[in-house]
């Protein structure tokens, strides 16, 4: 796995210990077994930005935090410039960028996503809330409770993210798209 994603395990570690919570504890904050808890820990396997988001909403710290490692700042407003922000790659197939990285305490979190074409199946997660999506670059096919929608440049859709859902690019070519998870 990706260095960046062993920093973000140490860092999910550490929360966890630092609120003296087991991983028993931990997983059942957020909905998952133990056994998952400790992988994602480990730093030996992909960690869902759902999961980063549950353990975000359900400890009260922010998502960008578990991310950067840094701890934001702005009230009033946060600047993302073009092509800037807090990026995270979790695999070659699902490259993040935070957009509001730097706002404490966000009443939602905006995430620029670039999902790459691969020929693995569709891998679907859940998270607490809702979700908006706004293709911004080639072709999307998203499922959600196993119903593929495709989605094309300039396509949006809104759902609830508690539905197991997930992605995969079309034609060969990386699809760009405004995720905004509440």
């Amino acid at each position: 796995m990706n260095d960046q994603i062993r920093q973000i395990a140490e860092r999910l570690k550490g929360l966890r210990e630092s609120l003296d919570l087991s991983t028993e504890e931990m997983a059942m904050h957020c909905g998952k077994q133990a056994s998952e808890v400790e992988l994602y820990e480990s730093g030996e396997l992909d960690i869902p930005m759902s999961y980063l988001f549950d353990v975000a909403q359900n400890l009260g710290v922010d998502t960008s935090t578990l991310i950067s490692g840094e701890e934001p700042r702005m009230k009033s407003y946060f600047l993302t410039r073009k092509g800037k922000g807090i990026s995270v790659e979790r695999t070659k197939a699902y490259k993040y960028r935070a957009l509001a990285g730097g706002f404490k305490n966000p009443g939602s979190e905006p995430f620029e996503v670039t999902v790459e074409p691969n020929e693995n199946p569709i891998f679907q997660n859940t998270h607490v809330g809702q979700e908006f999506n706004y293709v911004l670059e080639g072709r999307l096919q998203l499922r959600i409770n196993d119903k593929d929608l495709i989605l094309g440049e300039g396509d949006c859709i809104y759902f609830d993210s508690s539905n197991p859902h997930g992605m995969k690019a079309l034609d060969g070519k990386p699809v760009k798209f405004l995720a905004i998870i509440m």
